[in-house]
């Protein structure tokens, strides 16, 4: 899909990218930096390379954070390059069986539910749980998970489960909510609170009960066939209710990049005009939840006059897919300083380290490494709370924080301005 002798010959030459590549920050190897992968390329598109073992190992190291593509003057697709070679890694050496069984779940909601209960049911008997945090530690190792590391909660009830597909709250307006699955599985909180928040404002929800995962798992360890699957669903369910709602709106940074940026990608990259048509199509009404609340709703008056002032200190951290693929970042934080007092991080705009599937699984040492010095800055600002509206984000960094044994614990922005509500109208 690329030239990438091409694009190597204009990027070999600049370095720009390398102070800011979050893998080179945690393993200072030219060979793996976005310049290093992209010459890697050239080479093999030139006859001069094979994609061997070591070579997958190489591109499987890259978080996709985006960084080196914020900052290049060419605009260079480095991220658009990584997933195209990490498709043809898959192809050739097979997606292990975990990431597959992962995968199947994904794109099966019914059995994801089923074996979410069953999670939730025996979570007891390997793992406890962490009150402070709101998750949960293993407590002897597990296969590809290792003991002592902070785990995401396990709910007894998704939040797809726990309520009708239409709620009516006063018809100032009607949204639909795409939920994502960290939130609708374990951080249920979040789709609570935005309930909490748009009942407060008198809008409408529609619970879009048929909705799969946006398939980011999957774009960014190389398995298309799940991505061209949920991605076609999506987008007709999407297309069966659109014209019913002012806005699709979603809490989680990653999956609203996902729908709003990487599928209309994914489907030119593969020839599929038409539904990339679709996709943008769709665009027109998909906002993160943050940017929606801020721009089109009355709940910054509602926040200024609440009467709220916490004393909690919060500071924000960006996410990749929020501020570098959608420009949000203004938002969250313009709601939030309403009622909290705030205090920004060193580099808040720095990766957190997540990764996806094979960073987490079979490179968790890369994340882990990524994560101390993201854990460092929110410790040095002092917070009670650190805040991010995205919640792979929120299981890395909970996890660094608490092997930092900071007191700082993670909150979706949504929770922290649906407690200010509650707080207000008591």
């Amino acid at each position: 899909m690329f030239n990438y002798t091409s694009i190597s010959d204009a990027c070999i030459k600049c370095g720009k990218c390398i102070p800011v590549c979050t893998i080179h920050q945690v393993n200072p190897d030219e060979t793996t930096s976005p310049r290093g992968f992209i010459d890697l390329l050239g080479a093999h598109e030139r006859g001069e390379l094979d994609i061997d073992q070591n070579a997958k190992q190489i591109f499987e190291s890259c978080f996709l954070c985006t960084n080196c593509v914020d900052v290049c003057p060419n605009d260079l697709p480095t991220d658009m390059v990584i997933e195209e070679v990490r498709k043809e890694i898959a192809d050739r050496y097979g997606i292990a069986w975990y990431k597959r069984l992962f995968f199947f779940l994904l794109r099966h909601r019914k059995v994801m539910d089923i074996a979410s209960k069953l999670g939730y049911v025996f979570k007891s008997c390997a793992v406890k749980s962490d009150q402070k945090r709101g998750g949960l530690i293993p407590r002897f190792d597990l296969p590809i998970i290792k003991k002592d590391r902070l785990l995401p909660s396990m709910a007894a009830t998704s939040v797809l489960n726990s309520y009708r597909e239409r709620l009516d709250h006063g018809g100032k307006g009607r949204v639909a909510i795409f939920i994502g699955c960290l939130a609708n599985y374990n951080y249920t909180g979040i789709g609570h609170s935005l309930v909490k928040i748009l009942k407060r404002l008198e809008i409408d929800i529609f619970f879009a009960k048929d909705q799969k995962c946006c398939a980011a798992p999957a774009y960014f360890t190389g398995d298309f066939a799940t991505v061209e699957a949920l991605a076609k669903s999506n987008i007709e369910y999407f297309e069966s209710f659109i014209d019913e709602v002012d806005a699709i709106i979603v809490p989680e940074a990653t999956c609203s990049a996902m729908i709003k940026h990487d599928w209309a990608v994914f489907f030119k990259n593969r020839g599929m005009d038409e539904w990339a048509a679709r996709a943008e199509k769709l665009n027109e009404k998909i906002y993160m939840a943050t940017e929606w609340l801020a721009k089109c709703t009355e709940l910054p008056s509602l926040l200024e006059n609440s009467g709220v002032a916490s004393d909690l200190l919060v500071t924000y951290h960006d996410p990749c897919h929020a501020r570098k693929v959608q420009g949000v970042y203004k938002e969250p934080r313009a709601l939030l300083g309403q009622n909290y007092k705030m205090a920004e991080m060193s580099d808040p705009n720095r990766c957190c380290g997540f990764g996806g599937v094979t960073i987490q699984t079979e490179k968790f040492h890369l994340a882990e490494a990524a994560g101390k010095p993201k854990a460092a800055m929110i410790n040095e600002t002092g917070a009670d709370i650190v805040a991010a509206e995205c919640s792979a984000c929120r299981m890395q960094i909970s996890d660094s924080l608490y092997r930092a044994d900071s007191k700082a614990v993670f909150k979706n922005p949504i929770e922290l301005i649906a407690d200010v509500l509650e707080k207000s109208d008591a």
